[in-house]
């Protein structure tokens, strides 16, 4: 039976390839979009669906327009994905964040209650909420330390969609993502200024790509297999919180390497911490460890234990690193060839 998807932040990685699998169920898909002076649809267009959704001027910090599509929509199921999604701006705009990933969460679920408490709701948690881990790997019980406003703002929305559920028996559920990445990824997220950069390098750029702590450990997935996560979430008989994670951890050095490897780039490190350098075999510098690319609190390891989501839902990831980023430098070639 055909329902009404309304997806906020549908512009976004995680809202595009959301888009694309309601669309191949046959559902209709109303995204949710901040108004702005260009319609950023890159990636529904590299998709190829951007004729196929229906985009609405969507606004987190304002009720009444919440509210307003909500009803005018009719949904069945609403995904919120759209968050102010960069943590190192979170530092930089911090009551924004807050006001965005945390208030814009209980705005959502209070206009659902009111129009149609019936709606199902995924909120689209993080494992940064964890932060300075308490355990590991991480469960849907491990203790949250976010280490920066954008966890923290998240925290508050994983435990307003929680407070719903139970107080109003509303279908709200939280998907505690860890990182997933892709093509669609944007270039101010690490991994994708990883794949982009090291292929224009590749090409013959002069450029040097600047990097922060390269220790960093992170599980990182596939957007593709986590949206399948997110609708056998809001597919489940009861709401409940779900981590979704490979459980596997990779340095940011070794995602370099690989994707340097990908390009047929090999590469050498020298030094430690700020200033180190990673060289081809020609001896060109390639990459530069730089301090301003550290966080203020830094979060060093993140893996996250799915055995939850692998049991009661069925949700398994089909893609492995070398997948997910053999798929992200193709993807560059292509462009830069295109």
């Amino acid at each position: 039976m055909p329902e009404t998807i309304f997806i906020t932040g549908i512009l976004g990685q995680d809202g595009a390839y959301l888009a694309e699998l309601a669309l191949k169920k046959g559902h209709r898909v109303v995204g949710g979009a901040r108004r702005s002076s260009t319609m950023n649809d890159w990636r529904l267009r590299e998709l190829g669906i951007h004729r196929d959704v229906e985009i609405v001027d969507f606004e987190l910090l304002e009720e009444s327009n919440i509210r307003q599509n909500i009803e005018k929509a009719a949904p069945s199921r609403i995904f919120n994905l759209a968050a102010q999604s960069f943590v190192g701006v979170s530092f930089q705009q911090p009551i924004f964040t807050s006001n965005v990933d945390g208030l814009g969460v209980l705005r959502v679920l209070e206009a659902i209650r009111q129009v149609n408490d019936g709606i199902r709701f995924y909120q689209a948690s993080t494992s940064e909420m964890y932060g300075l881990v308490q355990q590991i790997p991480q469960t849907e019980l491990t203790p949250l330390y976010p280490r920066s406003p954008y966890g923290v703002a998240k925290v508050f929305g994983h435990y307003i969609t929680r407070n719903y559920r139970e107080a109003y028996n509303m279908h709200a559920s939280s998907g505690i993502l860890f990182n997933h990445e892709s093509p669609l990824r944007g270039e101010e997220f690490v991994t994708r200024k990883i794949t982009s950069t090291l292929a224009r390098i590749a090409a013959g750029s002069d450029e040097i790509l600047y990097l922060g702590n390269l220790d960093a450990q992170r599980d990182w997935g596939h957007a593709r297999d986590y949206v399948e996560g997110m609708w056998l979430i809001t597919d489940a008989a009861e709401a409940d919180d779900y981590v979704l994670a490979t459980g596997r951890t990779t340095t940011v050095r070794e995602f370099l390497t690989q994707a340097a490897r990908e390009l047929d780039l090999s590469l050498s490190f020298e030094g430690e911490g700020v200033g180190e350098i990673a060289r081809d075999a020609t001896g060109k510098i390639i990459a530069e460890v730089r301090s301003s690319f550290f966080r203020p609190s830094e979060v060093d390891i993140l893996v996250g234990d799915s055995t939850k989501a692998r049991k009661k839902l069925g949700w398994k990831p089909t893609y492995d690193l070398k997948m997910l980023i053999a798929d992200m430098v193709a993807a560059e070639v292509r462009r830069r060839d295109a």
